[in-house]
């Protein structure tokens, strides 16, 4: 089994420097995980401790059902991809895919037979013949990943692997990450800053920040059911929009007030909010769901909010409108069929059902 847990994991460097802070999750068998954060959180110190390529400071590091915390790097069975492919220079794709079984003297059949299968995996079978110079970057991606599929480990890592690339790249290479685990139906933990390919790649995603885990779950529930601010403002492209304001009752029904504009709340948020009344809170709403009034039939007044379109981009099936609140500045993901003008006040509506709020003192998600 290809499982791995991690339990009340701690490393303090030199100068008390914290960086993993009590870090319990585990990896099950087959799935491919996801540390995501921003730089300095601690996912690639994390991944180091699997490794074996740093000394855990207290806890326990299991791969399997053996705790590994003083086994060495290259006893664990597990394979590494960097970010700098770590490829020798004047070795073929043959040898530097090879090279780690030759070390282990498999016998030469048997790599023969391992590296093909790795390269027809990888679509890297005409290349076997070239040195690493002669490739381009996500060709020599690919051999780096090859020459640890080589060696059939029990879990892959890879830290922040695709960072190298350019962004066409990028994308291809996670769509072939995504098949490659599809195919070898192997454990893997997977290292980046990108919260896009985090959510494109992970069975289940850990939000790291300051060296803690402030939520682990699918991609889908870590987007829609934010634990606190940071995960948030985090994960989603743009990121969350944020408004201070106020909870407010008038006549049975809850208002947020913004101090230029209010709009009411849907019932099913009354409970969460019933100890918030009168008290300033931290209002989100994601980009996708401010819709333009033009293209939406049947809005209650009190759900318009007018504003200042200040900045149109167009992307083609969308545009992003950076728009003045008069208080706070908002970024709209609308359909490319809208006519923003800049500096025009518009009518724009909030999904009232997909809105969050946040404890202002503690950044937690209320509702």
């Amino acid at each position: 089994m290809a499982q791995v847990s991690l339990k009340d994991v701690v490393k303090i460097f030199p100068g008390d420097v914290t960086a993993v802070n009590n870090v319990n999750f585990g990896v099950e068998n087959k799935e491919f995980i996801v540390l995501v954060g921003p730089s300095g959180c601690g996912k690639s110190t994390t991944l180091r401790l699997i490794a074996g390529l740093e000394v855990a400071t207290r806890g326990s590091i299991y791969i399997g059902n053996r705790m590994v915390n003083d086994v060495p790097p290259k006893d664990r069975d597990i394979a590494m991809v960097f970010q700098n492919y770590a490829l020798y220079p004047h070795m073929t794709v043959y040898e530097n895919m090879a090279f780690g079984l030759r070390l282990k003297k498999y016998p030469k059949d048997e790599i023969d037979s391992r590296v093909k299968e790795a390269a027809g995996i990888l679509g890297l079978e005409k290349l076997l013949g070239r040195k690493p110079r002669e490739l381009s970057g996500g060709q020599r991606q690919r051999v780096a990943v090859g020459r640890s599929i080589v060696r059939k480990p029990l879990v892959f890592l890879f830290d922040e692997p695709l960072s190298n690339l350019d962004a066409k790249l990028r994308v291809q290479m996670r769509t072939e990450l995504h098949r490659l685990h599809i195919r070898l139906q192997a454990t893997m933990i997977y290292v980046t800053h990108d919260q896009t390919e985090a959510m494109m790649l992970g069975d289940r995603i850990v939000v790291m920040k300051d060296g803690l885990i402030q939520q682990i779950d699918t991609p889908t529930k870590v987007y829609n059911s934010p634990v606190n601010k940071f995960v948030a403002s985090f994960i989603g492209a743009p990121p969350m929009n944020f408004l201070d304001g106020r909870i407010i009752r008038k006549e049975q029904k809850l208002y947020f007030d913004e101090g230029k504009f209010r709009i009411r709340i849907v019932e099913g948020m009354y409970d969460a909010l019933e100890n918030y009344i009168d008290r300033r809170v931290t209002l989100g709403v994601r980009s996708e769901d401010i819709y333009d009034k033009l293209f939406v039939s049947e809005t209650p007044p009190e759900n318009i909010v007018t504003i200042t379109c200040e900045v149109v981009e167009h992307l083609g099936s969308e545009i992003y409108i950076h728009m003045n609140t008069g208080k706070h500045i908002l970024v709209a993901r609308v359909s490319g069929d809208a006519n923003p003008q800049i500096n025009q006040d518009m009518d724009v509506v909030f999904d009232m059902s997909k809105i969050h709020f946040f404890d202002r003192a503690t950044e937690k998600t209320i509702v």
